[in-house]
């Protein structure tokens, strides 16, 4: 939010610079996040001094350009070459010394130089009034009034508006200071505080009278619950055309574009006091009626930027006795509004209810002024004062007269909320004791009275455009803030409590897992929770009448709740390869969100996504590509990591994997991996493959917490390996080797692991070759090779049993 420190201090009489106003609202809350310069003339006319032409003569070499002589106040005449028509001996001219900057109209700069123009030497430039930006004219020089004084700074003769403005953070609460007005308020709270006393200078609208009754409308509210407040006003007898410059110097200072006086009114007064009006033309309203209320769906209309939008049923709209004319408190029609042929205007200020504004406005994607108020919640009764002062104004800037009585519809009106403080809630909440009395100047500098007064406390009536206050840490809150964070002081000594917690918490074992994939060369990822709905049409075992959906979606594309990690995964992928960083390795901790028969349910997951290399390109290694067994292996090791080594393998069912397992340990599943699917990856513009792994996160928290983690002491007898090479069915999984050799050796054997796999030339038909090792070790003894030999014998006859295996 803009506010301009000339258009404050009209609110407010200060003598303070803009830098420590910036301070002070800083301290209130009212964030000022930076103050630019704003001036009418960009670089105030700076180098740019009047001079007196004292001889003009012909160019030798030009016939369109003269060779001037001007006294510019210094030493001695300097000679500058102009090529005005009407430049002539005598004139009083600016002139725009050597090192000015002046501006083109697109705001580029340009610097005035000393040099030679057709072989004639020229010293500066006798000025038009467009370039100096004090007009549109470029038809010759300005020539000034004979009485001016040769030296004088041009910035002294003209109105130059220079001005400081304030770049407030607004956070969403603080409806009551989206204005002029409002800031000027909490800023003499401020004041107050600080012991300087300041007055709060309202615009005075005791000159508003009703001229004749000549125009009446017929205003009707058909949907009181949705506009509680509606006024309005017709003028008549106005002159639509430019505002006055002081005016404009108002909106552009805070990055409006001006656009005729009666508009530039209503904006004005929106950025005064924030309340919002609206100006319809009387000659474009249908039956001199107005009808706020809501359309058929599906009704078309077209707005003021010339967009035909398709209207929702609860979208409050402010109609003629035919059509729409405006969308109530976001945007006008284009049919309806304010032009240069308008003689007479319907004015209107209303308090719209601020849920429908905000869903109104989310629906058509439009952010106005006007809505970003109404839907935070404006002060329902400033409206009627708010449109008595555009009224003035407008009559000021446009001229003509009221030509009818204010309607004003407030049936049900908007009481302010009582509220009971505690003096011993406020100290506890705060940390520090505040007078009492300076407690209640400052409740009463934020126009917060006080109705009740106990030893304990007080009873208060909080004003109703304070929607933020309702509560008594909200008053407390105020309280704290006017009275100064940096005034609370802070204790030497701390005290905290230790919690009892399980090793095993969640957040515990997100942390243990989280740090061993990140030192395996993994990022973590957070994606949004919210997605498309047609997210569901790429996985089949999703349903779309499983989605979570939002009441009130931003947009389409973030409508429901993910009822998977996958398709979110994937968009974080296609970022980072559209952009040349193909090896990634990614993982997210996150939700999944799921209707089931009208039951909302939500699960926890671990994914892993890799893609690529296994590392970058190095002079000192091969480039290894990221396969499946990485991808297992990586599953495995956070498994182990998290006391889970048994678990069952079995073929995955995801419809997303092309190939896959799922590991589980009873009835649960612990984790499904696999390559994921080319046709999903093309959805997402993905053309290298790319390996997915969901871990159930709520069952591996449930197992980890039954596991018991047992320690024991490193042998001191060394272990032994011995090798196979065994001759298989393609069909033989290592799987099954590994639990035949812990089932024929239970003590002694210690590892089982597979080092090569062959198959090719030499070999039967339908057969492959296993390289397997074992390691046996006895934690008491050196085991003899008299030993070894039994087991693996035993070993070698069990394999040729059950698997049919040969000894290569």
């Amino acid at each position: 939010m803009k506010i301009s420190y000339n258009w404050l201090k009209q609110f407010i009489n200060t003598d303070w610079t803009a830098e420590e106003t910036e301070v002070l609202l800083t301290d209130l809350g009212l964030e000022v996040e930076g103050i630019t310069k704003y001036e009418s003339v960009k670089g105030g006319l700076e180098g740019v001094v009047v001079g007196e032409v004292l001889t003009c003569e012909q160019h030798p070499n030009a016939d369109r350009l003269k060779v001037t002589t001007v006294n510019i106040g210094a030493e001695a005449p300097v000679q500058i070459v102009c090529g005005a028509p009407n430049v002539a001996a005598g004139q009083k001219v600016p002139v725009a010394t050597i090192g000015t900057t002046l501006y083109t109209e697109e705001g580029e700069a340009w610097t005035i130089k000393k040099g030679k123009i057709r072989g004639e030497e020229s010293h500066g430039m006798i000025c038009a009034e467009d370039e100096l930006g004090l007009g549109k004219s470029h038809d010759g020089i300005m020539v000034l009034a004979e009485d001016t004084v040769v030296g004088t700074p041009a910035s002294e003769l003209f109105d130059i508006e220079v001005d400081q403005v304030f770049e407030i953070g607004l956070t969403p609460n603080r409806a009551d200071a989206m204005s002029h007005f409002g800031t000027a308020r909490d800023l003499k709270a401020g004041f107050t505080q600080k012991d300087i006393k300041v007055e709060l200078i309202t615009p005075s609208v005791s000159a508003f009278h009703v001229s004749n009754r000549a125009l009446k409308m017929d205003v009707e509210v058909l949907n009181p619950e949705l506009a509680p407040r509606y006024c309005g006003i017709t003028i008549s007898g106005l002159q639509v055309k430019e505002s006055p410059a002081w005016l404009q110097h108002r909106l552009k200072a805070i990055g409006l574009t001006p656009k005729n006086n009666v508009v530039d009114a209503t904006n004005y007064v929106l950025h005064e006091l924030g309340q919002p009006l609206h100006a319809f033309d009387t000659a474009k309203i249908s039956g001199n009626r107005i009808e706020v209320k809501t359309v058929a769906a599906g009704t078309k209309f077209t707005t003021l930027d010339e967009v035909e939008r398709e209207l929702h049923e609860d979208d409050l709209m402010i109609c003629d006795a035919e059509k729409p004319m405006c969308i109530a408190g976001v945007f006008g029609g284009m049919h309806s509004g304010v032009t240069e042929h308008t003689t007479s205007i319907f004015l209107e200020s209303a308090y719209f209810d601020p849920i429908s504004i905000r869903k109104t406005a989310k629906r058509h994607g439009l952010n106005t002024d006007a809505s970003f108020r109404f839907e935070r919640g404006i002060d329902p009764n400033i409206t009627e004062y708010a449109l008595k002062r555009a009224t003035l104004l407008i009559l000021e800037l446009a001229g003509g007269e009221i030509t009818s009585d204010i309607y004003d519809a407030y049936p049900k009106k908007i009481n302010d909320f009582e509220i009971r403080l505690s003096y011993d809630n406020a100290r506890k909440l705060i940390g520090q004791e505040i007078p009492e009395e300076t407690i209640k100047s400052i409740l009463s500098s934020l126009d917060i009275k006080i109705i009740n007064v106990t030893e304990a406390g007080l009873g208060l009536i909080v004003p109703a455009y304070r929607n933020d206050v309702q509560r008594e840490s909200d008053v407390i809150e105020e309280i704290l803030r006017v009275y100064g964070y940096n005034n609370i002081e802070f204790s030497t000594k701390l005290n905290a409590s230790i919690s009892n917690t399980s090793k095993f918490d969640d957040h515990n074992l997100q942390n243990i897992i989280g740090n061993q994939l990140a030192s395996q060369g993994f990022y973590e990822i957070l994606n949004n929770s919210l997605t498309t709905p047609d997210y569901v049409k790429l996985d089949e075992q999703l349903k779309e009448e499983h989605n979570v959906t939002m009441l009130n979606p931003l947009s389409n594309d973030l409508s429901v709740m993910r009822q998977s990690l996958l398709f979110s995964g994937l968009e974080a992928l296609s970022f980072n390869i559209n952009r040349k960083r193909n090896n990634l390795k990614f993982f997210e901790f996150g939700k999944s969100y799921h209707n089931y028969n009208n039951n909302r349910e939500e699960y926890k997951h671990l994914t892993l996504f890799v893609t690529g290399n296994r590392s970058n390109e190095t002079w000192n290694s091969l480039n290894k590509p990221s396969d499946f067994f990485y991808l297992k292996g990586t599953i495995t090791s956070a498994l182990e990591r998290l006391g889970i080594s048994r678990f069952k393998e079995a073929p995955s069912k995801e419809a997303v994997f092309n190939e896959g397992l799922t590991f589980n340990l009873g009835k649960n599943k612990l984790v499904s991996f696999g390559l994921v699917k080319k046709n999903i990856l093309k959805h997402f513009g993905i053309n290298q493959e790319v390996l997915f792994a969901d871990f159930n996160w709520d069952a591996i928290l449930e197992v980890a917490k039954h596991n018991k983690i047992k320690f024991k002491e490193i042998s001191k007898y060394p272990k032994i390996r011995r090798d196979f090479a065994l001759l298989l069915d393609e069909n033989v999984s290592f799987e099954s080797i590994h639990d035949i050799a812990k089932k024929t050796e239970k003590q002694l054997l210690k590892e089982v692991s597979l080092f090569d796999v062959y198959q090719g030339k030499n070999l039967p038909k339908d057969k492959k070759s296993y390289a397997v090792s074992f390691t046996f070790q006895d934690e008491h003894k050196t085991l003899t090779d008299k030993q070894i030999d039994k087991i693996m014998n035993k070993l070698q006859s069990s394999f040729e049993r059950q698997l049919g295996a040969e000894l290569r």
